[in-house]
């Protein structure tokens, strides 16, 4: 998706955002495991801008870090209202006479088609010298309204202490998001007042000056009020979460998915899940996770940074950390976890196993029990199992270490050395049988334990 004019972003993030709670700054707070500001800069994006500005005040710190190489960053100190802060961007701006788009940090959800369909109405043959953002809430108490013709032209904006009883009765609410042409922006922004109660300077009273001007300015209405919901309490944050994942979960069973308990499966934002998957429920995906078509994964697994191929199987009670990979037709059963390890294609590891830095090859199996030493507590190290191995259950695989195709790891073994394709290893101490020995032992034991209830 891209316009044919060039475009700008301002993302507003200066406020302290203090009903968070929080040391971390309100527009970095994850939602599907991405910050807010993330996923608002991924649907601008989309859009393909020639700059990206975020105006920051507290917290400054934070948010350079989490912008660096994606947008340049102005400093609004102090913090004198939304028109002040926009007018802090001017700079970053030198030069530039496209379009643009003024959002907040703590309203992520705004799609990208939404964006586009302001930047379209701004160049319309009316001209507005500004495009608003509008949307009608069930509940409009809060919002300021948009008074406006039939064509979408803005009549009036009025805030809901300010109104009327007929304007109150307007259900077209500002968002407060607009699109502007540069030169017009720092324009009339330059002679926005500040003649309010809090003495701050409004970047919606850009509309009025305009309509001083004799121009007019334009709404566009988001279908979704859900969109330009706004987040800045742990609460709306929770509701954020539950919004994002109850859309996702719809996306992935509208796309051929099958989610057994819809409402326990939460996926990250940038889950990818194929045809004919079922999920069971209480699965949880962190970032970066592929299932392919065909797979099946259980109830109460734990996935991130993992690429599950087609047809395989997963838990229940499995996790997949980073790395994890398990190709077409793998299995791993309950309370297995895999780090930074391949599972080859139709490879079993059914029970109980730990599977870190490691290769297992195609149709290799894996006992109950089993684990790859990987760490000697300051270096990683691997593990290759080759094509058909066996690997009785309860062995130690001491990494590095290689199993041959078709070898045998005999239960019970700690193997620190390569086993050749084909061959059997064990490991294990010699047996050693004293019989009668434990009768004696019960005996001697049972005459000791009443001597002490006795004394």
């Amino acid at each position: 998706m891209s316009t044919t004019r060039e475009f700008a972003a301002i993302i507003l993030a200066a406020g302290k955002g203090t009903r968070m709670k929080s040391d971390l700054h309100k527009v970095l707070h994850p939602i599907a495991g991405r910050a807010m500001l993330h996923h608002l800069m991924a649907s601008v994006d989309e859009l393909g801008p020639r700059h990206t500005v975020v105006v920051v005040g507290s917290g400054r710190e934070q948010i350079e870090a989490a912008v660096a190489g994606r947008a340049a960053t102005a400093l609004q100190e102090p913090q004198l209202g939304t028109g002040h802060a926009v007018q802090q961007a001017q700079g970053s701006l030198a030069g530039f006479d496209g379009d643009v788009l003024v959002l907040y940090g703590d309203v992520p959800f705004v799609r990208a088609e939404t964006m586009r369909r302001m930047l379209d109405r701004l160049h319309e043959a009316d001209a507005p010298a500004s495009v608003v953002l509008g949307f009608e809430p069930e509940d409009t108490l809060r919002y300021g309204r948009v008074i406006a013709a039939a064509d979408g032209t803005i009549e009036k904006m009025v805030e809901h202490k300010d109104a009327t009883e007929d304007e109150r009765a307007c259900r077209l609410c500002n968002s407060g998001l607009m699109a502007m042409r540069a030169a017009d922006l720092f324009d009339l922004l330059g002679r926005v007042g500040n003649d309010n109660a809090a003495g701050e300077y409004y970047l919606v009273d850009v509309v009025n000056v305009a309509r001083d001007d004799g121009r007019k300015s334009a709404v566009v209405v988001t279908d979704d009020p859900a969109e330009v919901a706004g987040i800045n309490s742990r609460a709306e944050l929770a509701g954020a979460e539950a919004q994002w994942q109850a859309f996702r979960r719809e996306e992935a069973m509208a796309n051929g998915a099958s989610l057994r308990a819809p409402d326990t499966v939460f996926f990250s934002y940038d889950t990818q899940v194929g045809r004919d998957v079922t999920i069971e429920p209480n699965v949880v995906f962190g970032p970066g996770v592929t299932v392919a078509d065909g797979a099946h994964i259980k109830a109460f697994c734990h996935i991130e940074g993992a690429t599950i191929g087609e047809g395989c199987e997963v838990g229940p009670f499995a996790r997949l950390r980073p790395g994890a990979v398990m190709e077409r037709g793998a299995k791993v059963g309950n309370f297995v976890e895999m780090k930074k390890a391949v599972l080859g294609e139709g490879a079993k590891a059914s029970h109980l196993t730990y599977l870190g830095d490691a290769e297992v090859g195609a149709g290799a199996n894996i006992g109950a029990g089993t684990i790859t030493c990987n760490y000697d507590g300051y270096f990683k190290h691997k593990t290759v199992i080759g094509e058909r191995a066996f690997i009785g259950s309860n062995s130690a695989l001491i990494a590095p270490v290689r199993i041959g195709a078709d070898a045998i790891v005999a239960a019970g073994s700690a193997v620190s050395r390569d086993v050749d394709a084909g061959e059997l290893r064990m490991v294990r101490a010699e047996q050693m049988v004293k019989p009668g020995w434990a009768d004696r032992f019960h005996d001697a034991m049972k005459k000791k334990k009443a001597a002490e209830k006795k004394g």
